[in-house]
């Protein structure tokens, strides 16, 4: 089996404003369709994979997906999909949205983009939010790293400062999105110091010099195990990415060095990531 922890729900273009639709394009190179199709989807994924959907709200940015349109998608796919509801706190009602969603929608995570809406995940100010999700048993995906969205503060993209979250809320299981590129190692550092704080290697495989590098650190610090596969879909797809990771197993390191071990990371991809976080 294989569990997707990271995957969009996107409409074209309801969901965003021309602003968001126009700058998406330097996400990487080629273009990119961020419209939703789960018989796309399903094509690229093995029939037993599981996945994490969630839509994305960042006023700042131009994103809004209504909760609602998740808990839709996922019911639609049931047995296979697994929704998990989104905030932006800097907005008026986002704890009304975060019950709502958790208790009337049945979304069973949380995903949170504070460099697209422009806020500082560790400032205190937002730890309503965090015990809810600690006390509910609610795992976050938080995304950390780089943004193709020119108006998105990029200091609030560090995956380090998930470390303030983790040391006040322990019980709490969080995933850093996208292993905090181009922050890897601070990111590294964090999921090694907690034990319920995770990343995901989502939207990686096609810079792979980097990924290669980045779990190179990652298997120095002894952190296979808080690793965690993901897609980022419509980004990519599954396939595209096991194929991405399967390959740095081939790598030759400089002279002397150890290599990937490719043991390690068909491990990752087939990881039973719901079982980690309580789903």
């Amino acid at each position: 089996m294989i569990v997707d922890v990271h995957s969009h729900l996107f409409g074209c273009p309801d969901h965003f404003t021309p602003d968001f639709s126009a700058q998406a394009g330097r996400a990487h190179e080629g273009e990119v369709d961020l419209t939703v199709r789960w018989e796309e989807y399903a094509a690229t994924a093995p029939e037993d994979t599981r996945t994490i959907v969630f839509g994305g709200k960042a006023r700042l940015s131009g994103l809004w997906v209504d909760d609602a349109d998740v808990a839709r998608y996922a019911a639609g796919h049931a047995g296979r999909v697994i929704g998990f509801l989104s905030l932006d706190p800097t907005q008026p009602g986002w704890q009304d949205e975060l019950r709502y969603g958790h208790r009337e929608l049945g979304l069973r995570g949380v995903k949170l983009m504070p460099m697209y809406a422009g806020f500082d995940p560790g400032d205190p100010a937002f730890d309503p939010l965090w015990r809810y999700a600690s006390e509910h048993g609610l795992p976050v995906l938080l995304h950390t790293g780089t943004t193709f969205v020119s108006q998105a503060p990029l200091e609030y993209a560090r995956p380090g400062l998930a470390d303030a979250v983790a040391r006040r809320f322990p019980e709490l299981r969080m995933i850093l999105a996208h292993l905090g590129h181009p922050y890897e190692g601070e990111c590294l550092a964090v999921i090694r110091k907690h034990p319920n704080v995770y990343a995901d290697v989502s939207a990686l495989h096609y810079r792979p010099y980097q990924l290669w590098h980045a779990l190179m650190l990652a298997q120095g610090y002894g952190v296979w195990h808080k690793l965690l596969f993901g897609s980022d879909y419509p980004f990519t797809t599954v396939a595209d990415s096991v194929a991405g990771l399967t390959a740095l197993a081939s790598v030759a390191p400089p002279s002397g060095l150890p290599g990937l071990n490719p043991d390690e990371i068909q491990r990752l991809i087939h990881r039973d990531s719901l079982a980690l976080l309580g789903l």
